[in-house]
């Protein structure tokens, strides 16, 4: 019998396969926005090392559209400010980003009304923040023709917003709050939170009289020296168990 030809491990198509990946890396580099390299977009403002991936999401409205610096806007991810483009929305930025926010691949941020969102903060993929919701206060009128009910969201600094969470107009979260994924957030939630559930309630809260509460389940992970170099970290992960354990014995008792 003829033997079958294996296509997939054929030198052109192996050939053709680099080929390929390398041109989607450089169409990925040179597609990213920055604010040397804007592209089409006029971003209100941008800041210092602030990149959008590309390929982007749907972004319109970006004279009202404020980035910080040392952003991360992952790709697919939709900011709009304005119910729809070509609007004029006043003097005032619609939608704020602080310095060193992550937005995760396919993220939503839909500030048709104020959406701000403070520094460091993290977003995992999908997360979904608008400030604008369907009224369905006509039972004669299909909901989509109904005008929307519009409220402010704010999102304090150095929160952690986890996978396909939903923040949802008029919500207020505090400062280091931790979303959990899928989450459905709406009203206020205090500083130093974690919330879960739909609708989103505190499960864990931390407090300068209590620490946390409910306490937590696991000790805090051990931070990294000061003046540690990436050399000596490079060293330590190629360290095999035996040789961390004899590290061990060979640190002086407190």
């Amino acid at each position: 019998m003829p033997k079958s030809k294996n296509t997939f491990s054929s030198w052109p198509r192996r050939l053709a396969q680099r080929a390929v990946h390398a041109g989607w890396a450089w169409i990925q580099r040179t597609g990213s926005v920055t604010a040397a390299n804007p592209g089409r977009l006029r971003f209100g403002a941008i800041g210092e090392a602030t990149r959008l991936a590309f390929p982007l999401g749907t972004v319109f409205g970006e004279p009202w559209i404020h980035l910080g610096s040392h952003c991360i806007i992952g790709e697919q991810v939709t900011l709009t400010a304005g119910l729809m483009p070509d609007l004029d929305l006043g003097p005032e930025p619609i939608l704020r980003i602080g310095d060193g926010v992550v937005l995760g691949r396919g993220s939503h941020v839909i500030a048709d009304t104020s959406v701000t969102i403070g520094s460091d903060c993290y977003f995992g993929p999908y997360v979904y923040i608008t400030s604008t919701n369907h009224s369905y206060d006509d039972p004669h009128q299909p909901i989509g023709k109904q005008w929307p009910r519009m409220e402010p969201v704010e999102i304090g600094p150095g929160c952690w917003i986890g996978t396909g969470a939903v923040i949802l107009p008029g919500a207020r979260i505090g400062r280091n709050v931790v979303v959990a994924a899928g989450a459905v957030v709406r009203g206020t939630v205090p500083d130093h939170a974690v919330v879960a559930g739909a609708p989103a309630r505190v499960v864990r809260r931390w407090t300068p009289a209590d620490g946390w509460q409910p306490p937590l389940r696991t000790p805090a992970p051990v931070p990294i020296p000061e003046g540690t170099t990436p050399d000596q970290l490079r060293a330590l992960s190629e360290l095999g168990e035996a040789d961390i354990e004899r590290l061990a014995e060979l640190e002086p008792e407190g």
